[in-house]
This record gives structure tokens, sequence and C-alpha cells, in this order.
């Protein structure tokens, strides 16, 4: 596999700069005969043979670990276990390894942080693969002939599976713009969920932690709640800053971001700067805001212009970091955007998280449905809240080939179980936004553009305790009629200015419906319209026409689900290569 090459050849630019910086790459193989065998991008295609005595990475006697672990809880675990070797204060791994020793899968729930990695216990001759609890990062495994692949990244795997799609995420990534649940785009090798363990080669998985409604003190007011969240804000963010370091954030000026910067002003005693986006002088901006919350706090503040040409050229390199594809328009933007932050500073922060936590705006269809109209039936619940995702749920008849959608038929959406349980309706969809959108599409996004240039990003909002207790506050301090976020603003109302508070949420709008009409729409054709695309084998690329022609968008949605297409597509040139 070639992934350069293939960017080059897909893109036309000889002297185009590719950097693709695969973090972490690593793959394990547990064969039949239960051999580990390690391979490392530092170890230049070396393997080691874990049975033969020798050893990567981490070792404590019969335990083995490898992976991705950034705890923020070092001290107050080596003290409650006693643990007095200094490296244990210092080695993440080291205290991850003692931990296990001790309690074993019991330790889990004691980590906080994000990570993702795995155990090899050379006495019991099993693997134990583990992922943090929200999904901050990422596992990805196969199983063929008896022998199990796994990696941190979906395409260091490319190479032990074939390059079948499944069908069922194809479906979801074209409903969703992102692929939700244990499945990948290519089928047979799955997803590690968030909050549990996989034990090879017996393939048992267990949740040692999954989010859940646990409604606390409902007689007490939106004030009582909103101190709760602000003291664990600011805990959660004093964990996160850097010590002696100049920190980022990404600031839309949207309520989210702001409250991140506010915190951080007060809690950090070095240069913060903050980066914010426009799409040129003919498009609308949220900049009257971001530069409001920059000017308020002192932060050294940094606008990017991000042009049609732009946005069009590095789509390539930005599918190549992701693994399965995002047809989220803002992928892009935040690719660029770590670019330049990379230059101020080692850690960034942003704001995602608040709208699944605390009930952000995109919530209130599926609310007022629900009060409206009689959903007595399961089906039609679940119909329409794969509509409010306003990608392709309604065109898939026509969409699929027939031969494709048939095989759809008999199989159920990943979110049926969630969305038609007895929690309060409210928190059915913020669980559903927290276990899915959450950790298959924001997380996921945040943490592979980020490091593509060797940043730490780092989401305050999506927190594992915060994410807790906004199932602890009762629904009505979320969505509050029809404001939205009411607990979030109450705790930060002290801290930022009343235009910030105050403001409707508009979100971070990518003008693709313009920039597909007027500067794309060509390149889109000979992309998706081509007897060589890679969509051709499942799509109707007569209905794509259309779509290019823009008949019949009476509500101005075609930009989206053309920019989700033209992401399918180059994710597939460059997988497929």
């Amino acid at each position: 596999m070639n992934i350069l090459s293939t960017l080059k050849q897909f893109i036309g630019h000889k002297n185009y700069e590719f950097n693709i910086n695969l973090i972490p790459d690593w793959s394990i193989v547990l064969d039949h005969y239960n051999n580990l065998i390690i391979a490392d991008d530092c170890l230049k295609g070396n393997k080691l043979t874990i049975n033969s005595n020798q050893f990567f990475c981490h070792k404590k006697e019969h335990l083995i670990i490898l992976g991705d672990l950034w705890l923020t809880n070092k001290k107050e675990l080596s003290s409650k276990l006693n643990l007095n070797c200094q490296s244990n204060l210092n080695n993440d791994y080291e205290l991850t390894l003692e931990l296990w020793k001790k309690l074993g899968r019991d330790c889990l729930n004691l980590l906080q942080g994000m990570f993702a990695f795995v155990i090899w216990d050379n006495q019991e001759q099993k693997l134990f693969l583990v992922r943090d609890k929200v999904g901050s990062r990422t596992l990805y495994y196969y199983q063929q002939n008896g022998n199990f692949y796994v990696a941190p990244r979906l395409k260091s795997l490319l190479p032990f599976h074939s390059k079948e799609l499944s069908v069922v995420a194809l479906r979801d990534y074209l409903t969703c713009s992102f692929v939700p649940g244990e499945n990948t785009l290519w089928k047979g090798v799955k997803e590690l969920r968030p909050g549990s363990i996989l034990t090879l080669p017996t393939g048992k998985i267990d949740y040692y932690w999954q989010p859940e409604q646990n409604i606390k003190y409902s007689r007490q007011p939106l004030e009582f709640h909103s101190n709760r969240l602000r003291q664990d804000l600011e805990q959660i963010i004093t964990e996160y800053l850097p010590k002696k370091q100049p920190i980022g954030i990404y600031l839309s000026g949207g309520l989210d971001s702001s409250c991140i910067t506010a915190l951080c002003a007060k809690l950090h005693q070095e240069k913060i700067h903050t980066y914010s986006i426009h799409f040129g002088e003919e498009c609308p901006n949220e900049l009257e805001f971001s530069t409001l919350v920059a000017t308020h706090y002192q932060t050294e503040h940094h606008i990017l212009e991000i042009t049609p040409q732009k946005m069009w050229d590095n789509l390539p390199i930005t599918l190549a970091n992701l693994d399965d594809p995002i047809g989220d328009p803002l992928t892009v933007p935040n690719y660029l955007l770590a670019q330049i932050a990379q230059e101020n500073s080692q850690v960034i922060l942003n704001g995602e998280g608040g709208d699944p936590c605390f009930g952000g705006p995109k919530n209130q269809p599926m609310i007022l449905s629900q009060l409206y109209s009689n959903f007595s039936l399961n089906s039609n619940l679940i119909n329409n809240y794969l509509t409010s995702f306003k990608r392709c749920f309604v065109d898939l008849p026509n969409l699929l080939k027939p031969d494709i959608y048939h095989q759809l038929e008999p199989e159920k959406s990943v979110f049926i179980d969630d969305l038609t349980s007895s929690n309060e309706f409210v928190n059915r969809l913020m669980l559903l936004n927290i276990k899915f959108k959450g950790a298959d599409h924001i997380l996921t996004k945040v943490n592979n553009l980020t490091r593509s240039v060797n940043l730490i990003g780092l989401s305050p909002l999506f927190d594992q305790r915060i994410v807790q207790l906004s199932m602890e506050i009762p629904p009505q301090y979320k969505l509050k009629g029809t404001e939205e976020k009411a607990v979030l603003k109450q705790a930060v109302t002290d801290l930022l200015p009343e235009a910030i508070i105050n403001r409707p949420k508009s979100g971070m709008r990518v003008p693709v419906q313009y920039f597909f009409y007027r500067y794309w729409r060509n390149k889109a054709k000979r992309l998706l319209l081509s007897r060589k695309a890679k969509i051709a084998d499942y799509l109707n690329q007569d209905l794509i026409k259309e779509w290019l022609n823009y008949r019949g968008d009476v509500w101005g949605r075609y930009g989206l689900k053309l920019w989700l297409l033209v992401s399918l597509e180059i994710w597939l040139r460059v997988n497929q290569k």
C-alpha cells in the first residue's frame, strides 16, 4: 500500500506536500498457536515473538502492555494502592501493569483519562484489549483462520484483510456521515466499543462501564446542578492543563468552546492561543463572537481563512489521516487548524461534547416530533431518528443499487435498542449522541487529526466524569423548553459575556452547498460519475447526476450529500490501492 502515491495521483499535483503520520502505528497478531507477534513502525518491519522471551514495550513479570495511555489521576492511584515506586508516578504503563497485577480487570474503573491498550498475560496465555470509557482512543481487530489481528489504526490492518465492504456499515455511513457501532467499512473488521474489554482467543466481550441514566437530586434547582458541573469542569481542566506550557483552544464563538476558553483563562497562567476559521467574505461567519471572547480573555487569536480550493485540495490528506470515512465537512478545517496550532503548543483543547451531554438544538426536532406525533411503533421512531441526520436515509431505496438494498432489509439499526429504551426521552437522545456520535465521529476525528501533527487534542466536555454527571442531571435542565444546555449556561454565566450566553446556537457551518454549486461541481462530476468510480459498484450514479445538477433540491441539502459521497469515493481510492 502506498498512500502517498495514491494521493498524488488523485489530487493531480506533482509537487503536492503530504505528511501522513499514523500515530500510533503498530499491529499485533495472535496466531492459532497462541504466539503473539508485535510489528511496529519503529522496528522497520521486524517482528518480535513474545513467547520466545523477547518483548517490546512495557513488561512486568508475566504481563506485557502495549498501547496508548494518558492518565490524569496517577498520583491518586499510586497513593490509594500504596505504590511507592517513583517510576509509577511518572509512567502510565508501569502504573497500569501494577494495577492489573493487583486487581485484574477491576482496575479499569479506577483509570481516568484516555487510553486504548492491550495486555498479554503469559501465564494465562490470554490477550486483553481495553478501550477507555468514552472512546477517546481506538482499537480495531479482525479474525481469520484462527488468527487475530489487532491495531489502534484501521489502516494498520489493511495487509491482513480483504477490501470487501460491509454493506451495513455503508448504509449507516450514508445515513449518519460516520460508521456507528462495532462495524467498520471493511467487512469483518470490528472496532472495540468504549468501556469494554475483549479477551482473546476466547472472543468474549465484557463492558466494565457504560453511560446510564441515573437522575439524582431531581428536586434541587438549576443552580445546584450547575454548581456541581462547574466544580467538575474546573477540576478536569486543571488536570488537563500542561505545566508551564502554552495551550491552544479551537474557538468558534459558541457556548461550548467559549466556556472552555473562559475556564482555561481562569486556571492557566501561561499563554493561551485561540483559533477560529472563516470561509471568505462571501460566506457568513462567527468571527464577531469568537473575536469577542478572544479579546475578553486576551488570548493570542489566530484566524484562518479556508478557501474552496484549500478545502478540496486537503480532503484526500484529511481522509488519509482518519480511519473509517467521516463525511462531516468540518474534518478538513480541523486538519488545517491542527497544522497551524502545532506551531504554538503541544496541547489543544476544544468544546466538543456540549451538545451530546447537555442537549444541543439538533435534538429539538426529535423532541417536538415525539411530543406532537404518535410514535406507537418503534419503526416510526427509528425512521424519524435516522431522518434527523439530514443525510441520505430517505434516499437509500434509490441511492443504493437494488441488490445491495435488498441485502439490508433484515438488518436492524444499531440505534434501535437505545432509542426504544425506558429512559427519559431526552436522555435517550443524549445517550445515543454520547455512545455513537461521540465515540465514532467526534472523538475519533479530534484524536486522529490532532495527532497527525503530534498534537494532543483534549475534550473536557467529553470527559467520562462530565458524561456521568450529565446523566445525573434532570432532563429539564439540559433542554429547558426551547433553551438548550441550560445547566451549562448557568455553570459559566459569571465568566462569559452576555452576548455569548444568550446567542442562539448556529453551529459552525461549512458552505458546501454554495461551494459545490459555484466551484466544485465539475470536479465532483469527474470523480463520482466516472465508470471507474469506486462507488459505482454500490450506488446509483443516475441519482447522483441529478444531485450534481441540483434538480429538486427544495431544502438546499444536496451539498451535504455530495460531500458525503465525495469523501467516500476518495476514502475508497486511498484505501483500496
